[in-house]
Order: C-alpha cells, then sequence, then structure tokens
C-alpha cells in the first residue's frame, strides 16, 4: 500500500509505496489534501477557509513541481494564508502543534526552542513563496453559497415526504467538501460543481426531480444555463476517482 511519509513535521516528505516505488502524485495530493481538511477542523477553521487552504494548495503544484517543495510545509503554509484571506486568522504555534500531533499521534506540544522556531519560520517564508508563485491571486469563488442557494431551490419543488426520508442534503454537502481532495476547484466552474455534486447525490439516492420529463430543460440547466451533461459526467468521473482512491489509501 502507497504511504506518504512525512520525516518530520514540516520537514522532507517522501512519497514511496510499500516497496520504496514513487506514489502517483494524485495520490500525495489526496493525502496532504486530508491532512488539510483534518487539521483545519482541529484548528476549528470553517467550511470555506478550508476549501480556500485546499485550493491554494493544488494551485500551487499546478504552478510548481512535487518534487522541489515539501508538499506538508506547502500545506500547513496554505492553511495559514487561507486563515488570513478568510478573515479567521490562525496562529502558526497552533499550526505547527496540530500538525505535528496528526504526524505524531499523543506526543505533546512542541517546546519553544530551536525547532520550533525553524518550523515557524519556514511556514511564514513558505507563505511568501506561496504568495508569489500564485502572483497573490488567493482569493477565489467556492461552489458553497451556490449549492445553499440551489438546495433551497429543490427543497421547494420536491415533496416534503422525498425530501425528508433521503439525506440529500447531507450527500451534497459531503461530495462538495470530499472534491477538494483533487483539483476540481481548479477545472470546474464554481457554480457546475455546485449543480454536480447534487445531481450526484439525487442519483445515489434515487430521487426524480418532480415534472422533469416534460420540462423544456432539465433541472440542472434551470440552475446554470451554460452547463452540459458532459460537464456534469466529467465531475461526477472525477468524484468517483476521489473515492476509489479513498479506498486504496489508508
Amino acid at each position: 500500500m502507497e504511504a506518504v511519509r512525512p520525516e518530520s513535521c514540516g520537514g522532507e516528505a517522501a512519497a514511496y509505496g510499500a516497496e520504496g516505488r514513487p506514489v502517483p502524485v494524485a495520490r500525495v495530493h489526496f493525502r496532504v489534501t486530508r491532512f488539510i481538511m483534518e487539521a483545519g477542523i482541529k484548528l476549528g477553521m470553517h467550511s470555506i477557509p478550508i476549501a480556500t487552504a485546499c485550493t491554494i494548495y493544488h494551485k500551487f503544484f499546478c504552478e510548481s513541481n512535487l518534487d522541489a517543495y515539501d508538499p506538508y510545509l506547502i500545506a500547513m503554509s496554505s492553511i495559514y494564508l487561507a486563515g488570513k484571506v478568510e478573515e479567521q486568522h490562525l496562529r502558526t504555534r497552533d499550526i505547527i502543534n496540530v500538525s505535528n500531533r496528526y504526524f505524531h499521534p499523543g506526543s505533546e506540544p512542541l517546546e519553544l526552542d530551536s525547532r520550533f522556531w525553524e518550523l515557524r519560520d519556514s511556514i511564514v517564508q513558505c507563505e511568501l513563496l506561496v504568495l508569489r508563485v500564485l502572483r497573490f491571486q488567493v482569493s477565489f469563488q467556492h461552489p458553497h453559497k451556490y449549492l445553499l442557494h440551489y438546495l433551497i431551490s429543490l427543497k421547494n419543488w420536491l415533496n416534503r415526504y422525498s425530501w425528508q426520508r433521503t439525506p440529500i442534503c447531507i450527500a451534497a454537502w459531503a461530495l462538495l467538501r470530499d472534491s477538494y481532495h483533487g483539483g476540481l476547484c481548479l477545472r470546474f466552474r464554481a457554480q457546475h460543481l455546485a449543480v454536480a455534486v447534487l445531481y450526484l447525490a439525487l442519483q445515489v439516492y434515487g430521487v426524480e426531480v418532480p415534472a422533469e420529463a416534460e420540462a423544456e430543460k432539465p433541472w440542472w440547466q434551470v440552475f446554470s444555463d451554460d452547463l452540459t451533461k458532459p460537464i456534469i459526467d466529467n465531475i461526477v468521473s472525477d468524484l468517483i476517482q476521489i473515492y476509489t482512491m479513498d479506498t486504496e489509501i489508508p
């Protein structure tokens, strides 16, 4: 089973399989974004700042080679920067301690010694690197507000029994959150992602939108005029690949 082995918190990260073979880049990014999400939750971050941190991370490695930088250090700097962008400021000390405990469960918080200050300086310097690489374009339009609007509309369309007996809302939010394990946030428009996760949630639970057969155009095109079925299929396919990876990575 492949694994990403960080030698230390914020130190060198090696991407190797059980037999020393290189791990596919997508699996490395999956693991690191899972770290961002788990660390973000422990730091008390809201969903939008976590999404911003993941997007910053993915965008950085669209511009840079994975072999050139420690992905976990980039991830910690992405969390730190996302807190500033979304006005949910975080202390570097908290990021370091949460990250250290993630890699070394049960460990005590780091002492304020030379190692701690080296890690802190690395995160701050890396934040400046990320900003330069991304040309200071670190504000993003996320699908969350669109999904909320679409869910409210859909709730009004469906009968109360169909809505209450199936967790469409919970499933759609979970699908959207998990989409950030991959680079879907960069490859697709926010509106299209929001509709696609809602489309998949409805498909999973076998719920049909009323009067869809008689409608002039499909319900998902009502939400986004320029959305096409191939785009939805591409997003759904990418999501399925993410969940396939999840079953293969411990």
